[in-house]
């Protein structure tokens, strides 16, 4: 079975066979407590339609192998593998007690080529994203990659660990979890939630990179690792998603930085800079530039 047909499996269901409930029922979704934190105000939401779910208390969420990775705490092969067996199957959809997930020395994702972008499906999604290509093509790769022996390709942006950070219009994954660097030894810095919103601001300015140093965290949870590198630049512009977890963590780092200038005003309509950016109306075309000063919007 392919991805896209595991996450048709549902999530409703397989909480439930986890003995995990709804707090609060709304027709076409419903509120849980997550199960992944002490949650009393029952701030995880599945949407029972587009079957996907996100905790707004930690901004995680995702798809059924999202969630099926998170609480069986198995990577991406296992997950695929498990997920595929015949009880398992939409059809019989159903979860007995734990789950013994064998021991495999292989990693999730195996990377089997790394090209220029130019996938017309890649493109495409780029498109619907409103992302320019050729800010795209500048910052980004094609990976082209195996999961239990099966093929499949993406956007790839690399990490600090030489990893990537994938995503196309069915899957959001990693091949390891961590920061993308972008310094030229600027004394001013601008962070980024993710990948997707970085070329957003890229787009949105019409620029081939950024005056400035950039960090990109590719999850929340990176965020302790660059505390101590944010209080070295005189300015940290912060461009972090506009919801519980993103101005939570906004006012933590204004805590143990004092160089913080929270630039999320500028799309507070929207829940963050790609959403921006896909809602606002399409400028005319225009020649790439180079960044001029400044790191306001």
């Amino acid at each position: 079975m392919s991805i896209s047909e595991l996450n048709k499996l549902s999530i409703r269901q397989y909480l439930a066979e986890k003995g995990i409930y709804p707090a609060k029922e709304n027709g076409y979704y419903g509120m849980y407590h997550s199960p992944f934190r002490d949650d009393r105000n029952a701030s995880m939401k599945v949407d029972y339609n587009k079957n996907l779910w996100i905790d707004y208390g930690t901004n995680e969420g995702g798809t059924m192998i999202d969630l099926f990775m998170r609480l069986e705490n198995c990577p991406l092969t296992d997950a695929i593998r498990i997920l595929e067996r015949k009880e398992l199957l939409p059809e019989s959809f159903s979860f007995h007690g734990n789950i013994n997930i064998p021991a495999k020395q292989e990693h999730a994702i195996n990377i089997l080529n790394v090209a220029s972008l130019g996938n017309p499906a890649l493109l495409g999604y780029l498109n619907e994203r409103k992302i320019n290509i050729e800010i795209a093509k500048q910052n980004c790769s094609e990976v082209y990659s195996e999961v239990n022996g099966k093929p499949y390709f993406a956007i790839g942006y690399k990490n600090d660990s030489g990893g990537y950070e994938l995503r196309n219009k069915y899957f959001k994954g990693c091949t390891s979890k961590n920061v993308t660097s972008v310094t030229a030894g600027h004394d001013t810095c601008q962070l980024f939630e993710g990948f997707m919103d970085y070329l957003s601001f890229l787009t949105i300015k019409n620029w081939q990179h950024s005056p400035a140093d950039v960090i990109v965290l590719n999850s929340l949870t990176n965020l302790p690792k660059i505390r101590n590198t944010l209080s070295s630049y005189r300015s940290v512009a912060t461009f972090l998603d506009n919801d519980e977890a993103g101005k939570r963590a906004v006012q933590e780092l204004k805590k143990s930085c004092n160089n913080i200038n929270d630039q999320s005003f500028f799309y507070s309509e929207h829940k963050d800079l790609n959403e921006y950016l896909c809602n606002r109306p399409a400028p005319k075309q225009a020649v790439i530039k180079k960044p001029g000063r400044g790191l306001k919007m």
